[in-house]
């Protein structure tokens, strides 16, 4: 279940107290009237279950609230009322299989935005992916894995590209292809002031058979990372983010750069090159399996409110 707070004026609230009150999705209808702080407008407070939340969203837009008031929607930890599961046994589905593509859409307007924590992650997760090649440590690069925050992009242009937002799609676009090429130039510079310091070597920088699958992409490589695209979206929509650990742990992109940074500093060009052809690789199989998956969810959740409208249209 989802909680939701209506603001709305008051002949608006009624309008949306009525509607609301007749919809078998939704529960524990309370009006405050007069909440506002002038007085002229009433405080919604509903249920409704998250298979249905999306119909919801819609005539409550639809009605003019966003113009007139606010919405805002919460995830209770805990729901206890008979009435509430009434309202999830009267949605088709299971809860974890609702989208609630207003949140998705938050969420993805956020995440295309460039931001100093942003880079500052990506950097220092290309750093650490850096380290983990010079000394062919699988620990090192798993833990660039999941410093990475390179997903949220990734998943930001799958959301924009599935509900034609292209402004969306181009600003994640070059969030994510900024953040790779900065971590990448920040990383050569590092490396190549530790490499003319006699530091490191030719063959430390291009040597190592436990991280050797970072410049050695071929088949596997974009199956997994369609895979772990699959995993991420469905981690997302599902709201079970506890899954996005795998996928972090799944894709060779931020290796892949901060092996670009190490071998360019060593003058190690074939590998550099191998480098990118799996981040390349990685961000097709990502992109292409979230779009997908995404895709198919939206016209899952439509079917399943088509289902309902029908539902409601023979029991009339």
């Amino acid at each position: 279940m989802l909680s939701v707070r209506v603001s709305a004026p008051a002949p608006l609230a009624e309008e949306l107290r009525v509607r609301l009150s007749a919809d078998p999705t939704v529960s524990d209808v309370t009006v405050l009237r007069g909440a506002c702080l002038d007085g002229s407008g009433d405080l919604l407070l509903f249920d409704m279950a998250r298979e249905n939340a999306n119909n919801v969203m819609r005539m409550l837009r639809h009605a003019g609230v966003p113009e007139h008031g606010t919405i805002a929607v919460y995830d209770p930890v805990t729901v206890v009322s008979d009435a509430a599961d009434a309202a999830e046994r009267a949605a088709p589905g299971h809860p974890a299989d609702g989208v609630l593509w207003a949140q998705l859409a938050d969420d993805a307007r956020e995440d295309a935005r460039p931001s100093v924590s942003f880079f500052t992650f990506l950097l220092l997760a290309t750093l650490i992916a850096g380290i983990g090649r010079l000394l062919d440590q699988p620990v090192l690069i798993i833990g660039a894995m999941v410093v990475g925050p390179e997903f949220a992009p990734i998943a930001a242009t799958c959301y924009a590209l599935v509900r034609r937002r292209f402004g969306i799609a181009g600003s994640a676009v070059a969030t994510l292809l900024a953040g790779f090429a900065g971590s990448a130039l920040v990383s050569w510079g590092l490396w190549a002031a530790v490499s003319a310091a006699g530091l490191i070597t030719y063959e430390q920088a291009t040597t190592g058979t436990q991280t050797e699958f970072i410049v050695a992409p071929d088949g596997w490589s974009f199956v997994i990372a369609a895979l772990a695209g699959i995993a991420g979206v469905l981690s997302i929509t599902s709201a079970k983010p506890s899954a996005l650990v795998g996928v972090f742990i799944s894709i060779t992109t931020v290796p892949a750069v901060g092996t670009v940074g190490l071998t360019l500093a060593v003058g190690a060009w074939d590998e550099a090159r191998a480098a990118v052809v799996q981040l390349l690789v990685n961000l097709a199989g990502l992109l292409l399996a979230g779009t997908v998956t995404l895709a198919v969810q939206l016209v899952f959740g439509r079917r399943l409110g088509r289902r309902l409208q029908e539902r409601r249209a023979a029991r009339r």
